[in-house]
């Protein structure tokens, strides 16, 4: 399952995994988001061992949205080693998101 994350563990998080880390930057009210979220739940199973997967909502984290520059949501940011490696905007079907996902593992 994907974890909340907030802008005050963000960078210990993001830093310190092992892993990659995919973020879904996200909101309630969206509804492209609520209808990637699924998705993105299924991912983070699916990918568990080679993927940490992390959520965070715009509203309540705008420091952290601002911080990366989200100005539409959905937005999917893959890190690698502390650092943005990619980026996916908009509600994806999930076959393109894992395809682009492997290609930057």
């Amino acid at each position: 399952m994907a974890n909340a994350i907030t802008g005050a563990e963000f960078d210990a998080v993001v830093s310190s995994s092992d892993k990659p880390v995919l973020v879904d930057f996200w909101a309630p009210w969206c509804g492209p988001c609520r209808a990637l979220g699924p998705v993105v739940e299924e991912i983070s199973h699916e990918l568990s061992d080679r993927l940490a997967v992390y959520k965070c909502n715009v509203d309540e984290e705008a420091d952290l949205a601002a911080r990366f520059r989200i100005v539409s949501i959905p937005t999917l940011i893959l890190f690698k080693g502390g650092e943005v490696a990619h980026t996916i905007v908009g509600n994806v079907p999930k076959a393109a998101l894992v395809s682009e996902l492997e290609a930057n593992l």
